[in-house]
């Protein structure tokens, strides 16, 4: 059902986001640029394409519990799905919170949190890592006895509501942004600044903050510097999702006692014992630095931008064909995809290496459709299509010799 809504929205959501675009230029207002989009962008594919895996992890243990655990048999009724909402925003709010007060979970929250822009893209920028954890903090619900069906469309519904507060188009709302989370509220959510660092973790309500001392309303004075304290600087979405994770380990390694080795991975993110922060001090954070916006040629926007729309549109496909595909067949797919979207991200940092990368990316599959009249296993190709195929592989091998040309002196 979830592949089915978010295939649906997705039309709606690009309609909303060069609506965005639109009413931002006309305002001189503009919060987009072309890289950091694309990577949002690309980041919400890649959390679909991963969830079409992780997802049976979550739901089926949700599942099991509830039909196994359930304290109450919950009665089929209209007043059961507000209830459940409500219960689900809850403890959505604790798992919130504490991905940003524990180091493992805030591993896989800070994707969500790395871009240094604010807009509806933003809000397409999910971890395809935090179901890994997340579903221990819904088990309530399923101790409680809310069928899966509910869980399942309560937790669509929330993570539906947080899209239109990614906007800084949108001001302050008056008795609104006291019940419900806004655009005012949320901006504050995703600030480095420290009077706004780790408050307003509400998905739908406000009222969560209010109500547990961590609510601050967005001030004139201060105006919102987004990203993260340890700013990525890559458009690299595998890069993005294992961040945090990568420096958890080298902490880590560099901890001789066991307690402490675990302390990191538990502790607020940032703790370290004090040996090591000695022998590895962190650089102060500078909350006015530059935002890593890399200069991209013409040519280079145009490639990864036609690109893009092509992954974009084969995902879709992907995440249609799926459910009924062999993990033979869906895996490199998955996979293929996966690939895509990181040389994209290498292209949008104009590394020449990525350049080879993109070249082989295109060969292979041109080898790969030739070879047999199958895409992955799941759908047949006709000769039509599998000329199709050939002619884009073809013009975009000859679409990377004119970025070769174009490039800037760039280290590879």
């Amino acid at each position: 059902m979830q592949e089915l809504v978010i295939t649906i929205a997705a039309p709606v959501f690009v309609i909303l986001i060069l609506l965005e675009m639109l009413v931002g230029h006309l305002r001189g207002k503009s919060g987009f640029y072309f890289s950091d989009t694309l990577n949002s962008m690309g980041l919400g594919m890649m959390y679909q394409i991963s969830s079409a895996f992780v997802k049976l992890l979550s739901i089926g243990i949700y599942a099991w519990v509830a039909q196994h655990a359930a304290l109450l048999e919950l009665p089929d009724a209209w007043w059961i799905w507000p209830l459940a909402l409500l219960g689900y925003d809850f403890l959505y709010y604790w798992l919130h919170r504490c991905g940003h007060e524990i180091a493992v979970l805030w591993a896989a929250h800070v994707v969500h949190h790395q871009s240094e822009r604010y807009n509806l893209t933003t809000a397409l920028r999910q971890t395809s890592s935090g179901a890994l954890l997340s579903w221990i903090f819904y088990l309530p619900l399923a101790i409680l006895g809310v069928p899966v069906k509910v869980f399942v469309a309560v937790a669509l519904i929330d993570l539906l509501y947080q899209f239109w507060v990614h906007t800084e188009l949108i001001g302050r709302l008056g008795w609104f942004d006291r019940v419900f989370v806004s655009p005012s509220n949320h901006r504050v959510h995703h600030a480095t600044n420290d009077i706004y660092l780790d408050r307003n973790y509400g998905g739908i309500l406000i009222l969560w903050d209010r109500l547990f001392g961590t609510f601050i309303e967005e001030q004139d004075a201060q105006p919102v510097v987004y990203g993260t304290r340890s700013p990525l600087r890559s458009w690299n979405p595998i890069k993005a999702n294992i961040e945090v994770y990568q420096k958890l380990i080298t902490l880590s390694g560099r901890t001789t006692g066991w307690r402490d080795k675990i302390r990191i991975w538990l502790k607020h993110p940032g703790w370290q014992p004090d040996c090591v922060t000695q022998q590895h001090p962190e650089a102060p954070f500078d909350l006015h630095r530059a935002r890593y916006e890399p200069a991209l040629p013409g040519s280079w926007k145009i490639y990864s931008l036609i690109q893009f729309l092509l992954l974009l549109l084969i995902t879709t496909h992907f995440l249609a064909v799926v459910p009924t595909a062999r993990p033979e067949q869906s895996l490199p797919y998955a996979l293929w995809l996966g690939a895509g979207l990181c040389i994209l991200g290498g292209l949008t940092e104009q590394r020449l290496g990525y350049l080879w990368l993109e070249s082989a990316r295109l060969i292979l599959t041109a080898l790969f459709v030739l070879s047999g009249s199958q895409w992955f296993g799941p759908c047949s190709l006709n000769s039509v299509q599998q000329a199709g195929v050939l002619l884009l592989a073809l013009c975009s091998l000859l679409g990377l010799i004119v970025l070769a040309r174009d490039r800037q002196a760039l280290p590879a």
